[in-house]
Parts: C-alpha cells; structure tokens; sequence
C-alpha cells in the first residue's frame, strides 16, 4: 500500500526508473487525470450501490434465516443448512457459463440482477457465520417477549439483532470487501459505459501493450478510500458492541 501510494504521484518515466524511489515533487496531475478517466464519480456511485445494497440486504436476510433454521429444530432446517455449508465448497468459475445462460433468458444481465446473484453467493458463509452465532443467544429472552404480545418480527428486530451486533458487523466487513472488489461477474454482467464499477474502470489504466502505472496507481488509491473510512467507521461501532 506504502508503494502504492508513493508511486501515485510519480510520472510514468519515474516509475520506470525506480519503484521504490520516493517522487521528486508532490504532483496531484496523475489524481486529476485518473479522476477524469476514471468518471470517478459515477463509478464509485455504481460500487456503492451494489455494496451497500446487497451488504444490507445479506445481513438482513441471513441474520433472519440463520435465527429460523436455529429456532426451528426439524429434519428440514438441518437439511437446509447443510445446503448452505455444502454450496459454499462449490466455486464460482464451476457455475459461471450457466449462470449467465440462466441470467440471459430471465434478461438479468444488468445491475439489479447483478446483486440478486451476490446476494446468493454471499448467503452461504453468512448464514454460516449467523448461525453457529446464534446459538448463544437466550431463547428465554424471546419466549419473555412473546407472552408479552411481541410478534416474531419485533422480537427479531427488538430482541435478537441487537444482540447479534458483533457477528453482523463482522459479516458486513467480508461482504464489503467482496464486493468492493469484485471484477469477474461485474465484468460478465454490467460492463458497459455508465455502469461500470470502480474495478472495472481501473482495469481501462492496464491494457496489453500499455501500462498507466502512474494513473493506475492513481485510481488505486483513489479507490481505497470509501474502504479506508468504511473500516474506521465499523472499528468504531465494535468498540461500542
């Protein structure tokens, strides 16, 4: 990261001659031309979209399926739980050419159902990492609320999720990561002006025959700040949990 950073404010020529060489002068010129190339500001709209959404919605959705299949000891929950420890052993690239035949007949092949299909992958390790959390949670907590006239979702939401802050923030943190940086089924799904996230125009600085190392680096640093102060904010929230 240190060699990353020094490098953004070297010229191309400088890079060449040395990596590790500190720059001769502080020049922002590789930050304004990345930020241009980049259309920075619509790229990291289209990340944030997708990592928030999804991010919220996996922990959402896998806190509430992992605290059923806990709750609910039957032949089925444990079958539906070995599906989700099962299908996290299955890699992406072994499903790939399917899944994109599947998601062009269902005409998917656009951002919306780009994080259909993340929220799917990510549910696996979630409800995994919910779930195994889960168990330490009191069930006479619930049971007090429900012979008060709490319903399920309010003893969930009022009870069991505040409880679970650890864990979720902990789940939070991979599926930003993940999806912050995530090429591969962007790439195969909304690579297209307009729409593309921030590794996907980063990628534009590194064709076959030229490297922008210089602006490339640039629009890596760049690109590593939303996560930067993402990391700073849950660093906060877990001291307080």
């Amino acid at each position: 990261i240190l060699l990353l950073f020094i490098n953004s404010f070297k010229s191309l020529k400088e890079i060449y001659i040395s990596v590790l060489q500190l720059p001769k002068t502080l020049n922002l010129d590789n930050y304004i031309s990345a930020f241009k190339e980049l259309d920075y500001l619509n790229a990291i709209k289209n990340s944030l979209i997708i990592t928030c959404t999804v991010t919220v919605a996996n922990v959402i959705c896998c806190s509430m399926a992992a605290w059923v299949l806990v709750r609910y000891k039957t032949k089925t929950s444990k079958l539906i739980f070995t599906i989700f420890s099962v299908a996290v052993l299955v890699p992406f690239q072994c499903v790939m050419l399917p899944l994109l035949a599947e998601m062009g007949k269902l005409n998917m092949i656009n951002m919306p159902g780009l994080m259909l299909v993340n929220l799917g992958f990510g549910s696996s390790m979630s409800i995994i990492l919910f779930h195994g959390f889960m168990k330490n949670v009191p069930v006479e907590l619930e049971e007090a609320a429900s012979i008060d006239g709490a319903s399920q979702p309010r003893i969930f939401f009022t009870i069991v999720l505040p409880l679970i802050k650890g864990i979720a923030v902990t789940v939070a943190i991979l599926n930003v990561m993940s999806l912050w940086n995530d090429y591969l089924l962007p790439s195969l799904t909304i690579n297209r002006s307009g729409t593309q996230t921030l590794p996907l125009r980063t990628y534009l600085f590194f064709g076959a025959y030229t490297k922008k190392w210089n602006l490339g680096s640039a629009a890596l640093v760049m690109a590593i700040i939303p996560v930067i102060f993402f990391m700073f904010f849950v660093r906060s929230t877990l001291l307080k949990v």
